[in-house]
C-alpha cells in the first residue's frame, strides 16, 4: 500500500539524518542516486519509471516492480527532504508486435490472425469493449495500480510514437545508427545480425510491424529504406511520427534519452539488456538511468513466472486469499533472492505483516526505518490490533468446518467478547479470506490418521486434563500443560507430540501453538474434537 506520507516525514532533518544511515536496501538504492547528482546537481525532476509489455494479462511480477520503485522513490524524497520534484512513469511497450498467442487468453485461432500487429491493433478477445488486446490489457494493469493507491503516471508507446513525443530522439538515433550497430551486432548470431536494424518498420500495407534490414538511409530527410518481404520491393518511410518503432533495447535505450529517465529496475534477466541499452543511450549523448537488479519470481516447479504461459499467481489471486498488505511486503522482502510465488507464500506474509505492523509501534525511529511497513505504507503504517493470527484462522476454520464468516465468528468470540466484526474490520477480512483459502488449499490437502499406543495415551491424557482447567485458562497457559503431558509420555521429540495432534485431529502437519487453538476453538470443543480423532471419525 502507497499512501501519501506526512509532510513531516519528508521535509524533517532528524528523518533525513537516520535515512542517510539506514541500511534498507530502499535506502540504499535511492543513496546511489542522491551520489549521482551531488557533484552536479540535481535535474528538474527526477524520473522514476517501470516498462510494461502487455502481450499477455499483467502479473504480480509488473507490479512488484511500481511498488518496489515507488518504494525507492519515497525513499529518494525522504533523503532529498522532498526539495526534487519526483514522477513516476509506468510505460507500456503497446506498440511491439504480437509474437505469439498467450495459452491462457479465449479465442486462440481468431488471435492467432494478428501476429505480427501491434498489440493496440490486435483485437480484445476478452470482448469487454476495449479497442484492443493492449488496450484491455493496460486497463487491467492501471486498475491494480489504481487499488493500491499508487501515485504514478501511465504512458503508452503507440500513443508517445504517434504523437511524435520520440521524433527528436528518433532522429538522432537515425544519425548514430553505425554506432548503435556496432553495440548490438557482437552480440547476435549470423543470422539474427544479417537482418538486424534498431527500427522496425510498420508496414504500409498490412500493418504489420517488420524485422527486416535497412537497405538505405537519408539523415537529412529523417528516412529509411527496407525492402517489402513479400513484394520484394524497396518502400522508403519516416521515422518519426509512428511510422516505425524500435528493437526492443534500442527502444530502451531511446525512451531513456528522449524522457530523462533517472531510475529504472529491472529483473535479473534483462542485465545484459540493461548494459546494451545503456551504452545506446550514451551514443545517443544522453547518461542512462541508475538502476536495480532483483531477481526473479519463480512458480511451483521453480520455473519463471511468465505473462504469455500463466504461471505462478496473478495478481486477482492473491487478492482472492490475502489482504493488498501482504503482497506488498512480499514484494519488499529480499528482492534479489529468487521466490516462489505461490499460493503457499501467501499465509506467512499476511502473518508476517501484523507482525511487522505490531513491532513498529514500539521501535524506535532508526528501527522503524528498518521496518518493511515503514518503506510499504510511505513513512505512515497504520495502527491496526490484530490479536488473531490468519494461521490460527486456518486452524480454526478447519476444526469447525466453518463456511461462512458467522460461524466462525461465533467461535472467535471465546477468544475476547470485545473482539467483533466491527471493532476488528481488518479481523472480519481476514477470516473472509481464511475460508476462502482453507477451501481452494487446505481441504484438499489435509490426511487424517489414527494415533499410535503412546499418541493416544497422550491425547487421552489431554482430554482429560481440558475437562480440569479454568475455563478463562489463557494460550500460553494451556500450552504449558499440553507440553507437560507431552513430556510425561516420553515423546523423544516434543515437536512430533504436537505433529500427532494436528496429523490426527485436523489432517495436516503443522500449526500454530495447539494451546491458543484451544482456547479460540474453546475447551469443550476441543475436547470433542479430541474425543472424534481417538474414535477415527475423521478417517476416510
Amino acid at each position: 500500500m502507497t499512501g501519501e506520507p506526512a509532510l513531516t516525514s519528508l521535509n524533517s532533518p532528524q528523518m533525513q539524518d537516520l535515512a542517510e544511515k539506514a541500511r534498507a536496501w530502499t535506502f540504499e538504492e535511492a543513496r546511489r542516486l542522491v551520489k549521482r547528482y551531488s557533484q552536479s546537481g540535481y535535474p528538474d525532476e527526477v524520473l522514476f519509471e517501470t516498462g510494461y509489455g502487455p502481450s499477455g494479462l499483467p502479473h504480480i511480477g509488473t507490479f512488484g516492480e511500481v511498488a518496489r520503485t515507488t518504494m525507492v522513490r519515497h525513499a529518494f524524497r525522504v533523503l532529498t527532504r522532498d526539495a526534487v520534484p519526483t514522477r513516476l512513469l509506468c510505460f507500456s511497450d503497446d506498440m511491439d508486435g504480437f509474437r505469439k498467442v498467450p495459452t491462457n487468453i479465449p479465442d486462440q485461432e481468431l488471435m492467432a490472425n494478428y501476429i505480427g500487429q501491434p498489440l493496440t491493433k490486435v483485437p480484445d478477445p476478452y470482448a469487454k469493449g476495449y479497442e484492443s488486446f493492449a488496450h484491455h490489457n493496460n486497463a487491467r494493469l492501471m486498475a491494480f495500480l489504481d487499488r493500491f493507491g499508487f501515485d504514478y503516471e501511465f504512458a503508452s508507446a503507440t500513443q508517445y510514437y504517434a504523437s511524435g513525443r520520440f521524433d527528436e530522439t528518433l532522429l538522432k538515433l537515425l544519425e548514430v545508427y553505425d554506432d548503435v550497430m556496432d553495440i548490438i551486432l557482437p552480440t547476435l548470431g549470423p543470422e539474427r545480425r544479417a537482418t538486424y536494424s534498431p527500427f522496425l518498420p510498420i508496414c504500409q500495407r498490412t500493418g504489420v510491424v517488420l524485422q527486416v534490414p535497412v537497405i538505405e538511409r537519408n539523415i537529412a530527410a529523417g528516412t529509411i529504406v527496407y525492402q517489402d518481404p513479400e513484394t520484394g520491393e524497396n518502400v522508403e518511410t519516416g521515422v518519426t511520427g509512428g511510422k516505425v518503432k524500435c528493437q526492443w533495447k534500442a527502444d530502451w535505450a531511446m525512451r531513456w534519452a528522449a524522457l530523462g529517465v533517472n531510475y529504472e529496475m529491472a529483473g535479473k534477466d534483462l542485465i545484459e539488456s540493461v548494459k546494451l541499452s545503456s551504452r545506446i543511450c550514451r551514443a545517443l549523448g544522453k547518461i542512462p538511468p541508475e538502476g536495480f537488479s532483483y531477481e526473479l519470481f519463480l512458480d511451483e516447479k521453480g520455473q519463471k513466472i511468465s505473462k504469455s504461459i500463466g504461471n505462478g499467481l496473478t495478481i486477482e489471486e492473491w487478492l482472492k486469499y490475502a489482504s493488498p498488505e501482504s503482497l506488498s511486503l512480499f514484494m519488499y522482502q529480499k528482492p534479489k533472492t529468487a521466490k516462489r510465488l505461490f499460493f503457499d507464500v501467501i499465509p506467512k506474509n499476511v502473518d508476517e505483516y501484523f507482525q511487522h505492523l505490531s513491532a513498529y509501534q514500539t521501535q524506535d525511529s532508526e528501527k522503524q526505518l528498518q521496518n518493511p511497513v515503514w518503506h510499504m505504507h510511505s513513512g505512515n503504517p497504520p495502527k491496526i490490533d490484530m490479536p488473531i493470527t490468519f494461521s490460527m484462522l486456518l486452524n480454526l476454520v478447519s476444526a469447525s468446518n466453518a463456511h461462512d464468516k458467522s460461524v466462525l465468528w461465533g467461535f472467535i468470540g471465546n477468544y475476547g467478547k470485545d473482539i467483533t466484526p466491527q471493532t476488528h474490520p481488518k479481523l472480519d477480512e481476514l477470516v473472509g479470506y481464511a475460508i476462502r483459502y482453507f477451501e481452494d488449499f487446505v481441504k484438499p490437502e489435509k490426511v487424517f490418521r489414527a494415533p499410535d499406543d503412546k499418541e493416544r495415551a497422550a491425547m487421552e491424557e489431554l482430554y482429560e486434563k481440558l475437562g480440569q482447567v479454568d475455563a478463562d485458562i489463557d494460550g500460553d497457559a494451556l500450552q504449558s500443560e499440553i507440553f507437560a503431558i507431552g513430556k510425561a509420555h516420553d515423546f523423544d521429540n516434543l515437536r512430533d507430540w504436537f505433529k500427532a495432534l494436528y496429523q490426527v485431529l485436523l489432517g495436516q502437519d503443522q500449526g500454530p501453538r495447539f494451546g491458543s487453538f484451544a482456547v479460540l476453538y474453546g475447551i469443550d470443543a476441543t475436547r470433542r474434537l479430541i474425543q472424534d480423532g481417538l474414535a477415527g471419525k475423521f478417517l476416510t
